[in-house]
């Protein structure tokens, strides 16, 4: 279970606000990656709050409740949308929405943690935490915000493009997925560098 021994380390040394990062999204052929960053108050605790990933969509939403509504914690989110995603690469659109929802925030953070590796040339201090939603309290209320604030957007845009099941896999390549975009071709949140959505753009056109 994630704790704050990471972040009660860095204010030890007088960094006092540590903000936790991460993102849900990156992995989809369609929509954007979301990326929140969280900074928590000392000795701050929340019953059950792990990586978003080990924990039940209605879980998810019960802890997203209770960090978003507590005044003491500061959080921002920010997307990197289909558009920036193709037109500079996942990772570096992922990379410039982790900046800028820590430069969202209503404190200037001393520091961060950024679940997974360290990020080049980021304009903030950091470390890199492999598998840090479930090491870091920070990062895990981040992965938290951040994942059902994807799945929300997901599920109106299934309401949008009802052809594709967007509220069932939040754009991940399922069968049900892949089949809806052989049938369909791409719509307008789909990623087109991404495959297989390349090819059957070439080969169907846009929905």
């Amino acid at each position: 279970m994630p704790d704050d021994s990471l972040e009660s380390a860095l204010r030890a040394r007088g960094l006092k606000w540590v903000a936790g990062v991460d993102e849900a999204g990156r992995g989809p052929l369609a929509g954007p990656v979301a990326v929140a960053a969280v900074i928590l108050p000392s000795g701050w605790c929340c019953e059950g709050l792990d990586d978003s990933k080990k924990l039940t969509p209605a879980k998810r939403e019960k802890l997203y409740e209770i960090i978003i509504k507590d005044r003491r914690v500061f959080w921002c989110l920010s997307y990197a949308e289909t558009e920036e995603i193709e037109q500079i690469n996942i990772l570096r659109a992922t990379h410039a929405a982790m900046a800028r929802a820590v430069q969202g925030l209503k404190k200037k953070v001393h520091h961060c943690l950024i679940d997974g590796l360290r990020v080049p040339n980021f304009p903030f201090a950091h470390d890199g935490v492999v598998g840090g939603d479930g090491i870091s309290l920070s990062i895990a209320a981040a992965s938290i915000i951040a994942k059902v604030s994807r799945d929300r957007l997901m599920t109106e845009m299934g309401r949008e493009f009802p052809e594709y099941g967007f509220e069932r896999h939040m754009g991940y390549g399922t069968p049900e997925h892949l089949e809806a975009l052989r049938r369909h071709g791409p719509c307008r949140i789909h990623r087109r560098t991404f495959q297989p959505v390349a090819q059957l753009t070439l080969q169907l056109g846009d929905c």
